[in-house]
């Protein structure tokens, strides 16, 4: 989908810039002066890019990204296995944090609606685009540059921000706020739901906690189906993804770069940590949760309260804090009612 984007590039800038900036030690093969024109993950970033590396987990992408430079820690500042220029600092993710807010100054605050003339009262911008058979009831805002598809209706109060392209045969409710998102066709997306507001991204340290810009955005496939309440925040530096056909309850928050496939089903107050991904089919119990950065296969279906925090196997049925297998699970609770039920 051909797409303007939601947050303006300030780059480029020279290496010795951003290395003045974060006070960092150039090394690696080919240390010296350049031109970053932006930031990227470590598996997309090319020629001209800058990444960052932190989480041993994705050692294995360090050693294979194409990145021209990359921020490190002091432990990694003789690693000879990656051809890019090294940014080595006591901190690399509160590092990159600075540097992402150098290149995307724009995507720390809310994005506006697009701004209007002294005294116009209308609350549909300009420039966005409503095709024929749309509904736009009173009060709903459709800013700058948004796309409204053929039979949508968005509800009064309902916010669809800057840019923002919504399919035909929608639903957006009342006081439904969208932001960074791009919608597909048949989409329900009822009342107060929140949709691409900035992921929870923070580097902590003991000097306070550094905003992370969030420029990536959230894709909406086509017959996705999302609750009242619910929250998806748009990706760091890539997308937040909800596939084709998944259900949705209410109050579930799905955080940063999280992938969903499709056909899933998420009930009521389910919590998914960023970079987490589910595969097709995937049913998720009620006021369940689970950790960022993990895997969870096809098929899997998961018990309401089940909390996991390692990856899980395709077509795997389990329950328990932290999960398990389910027959496991069971095993466990009749132990622990066996053990109470025993006299003293």
């Amino acid at each position: 989908m051909d797409h303007p984007g939601f947050f303006e590039n300030k780059g480029p800038f020279s290496l010795s810039e951003i290395a003045n900036l974060i006070d960092a030690e150039l090394a690696g093969s080919s240390a010296g002066d350049g031109t970053i024109k932006d930031i990227k993950p470590l598996d997309l970033a090319g020629d001209g890019h800058l990444t960052f590396f932190e989480n041993r987990k994705y050692r294995r992408k360090f050693e294979t990204t194409n990145a021209s430079v990359c921020i490190v820690s002091k432990a990694f500042k003789d690693h000879d296995t990656t051809a890019a220029t090294l940014l080595v600092v006591p901190d690399p993710y509160r590092a990159y944090a600075k540097v992402l807010g150098l290149f995307y100054p724009a995507a720390s605050r809310p994005l506006s609606y697009g701004t209007v003339e002294y005294g116009d009262t209308s609350l549909i911008h300009s420039t966005a685009e409503i095709e024929e058979g749309a509904i736009i009831e009173p009060g709903a805002v459709i800013g700058a540059g948004a796309k409204i598809g053929r039979d949508s209706v968005i509800s009064s109060g309902a916010v669809i921000g800057t840019r923002c392209y919504i399919g035909r045969n929608c639903s957006i409710g009342a006081n439904a706020s969208i932001c960074c998102s791009l919608i597909g066709d048949g989409v329900i997306i009822h009342q107060g739901a929140a949709i691409g507001q900035d992921g929870f991204g923070f580097a902590m340290g003991a000097q306070g906690h550094l905003k992370v810009p969030q420029i990536g955005r959230v894709i909406i496939q086509d017959q996705v189906e999302i609750g009242a309440n619910t929250t998806i925040d748009r990706g760091a530096l890539t997308d937040t993804v909800i596939g084709q056909g998944t259900k949705i309850d209410n109050l579930v928050q799905i955080g940063h770069n999280v992938i969903i496939g499709q056909n899933c089903v998420i009930v009521s107050q389910v919590g998914i940590s960023g970079s987490t991904e589910l595969g097709d089919f995937v049913i998720f119990g009620g006021q369940g949760g689970c950790v960022g950065h993990i895997k969870i296969g096809s098929g899997v279906k998961i018990a309401a309260n089940g909390k996991i925090i390692n990856d899980v196997e395709p077509g795997a049925i389990i329950g328990g804090a932290p999960a398990v297998p389910i027959m496991q699970w069971k095993r466990e609770i009749i132990a622990i009612k066996k053990l109470a039920a025993k006299k003293k």
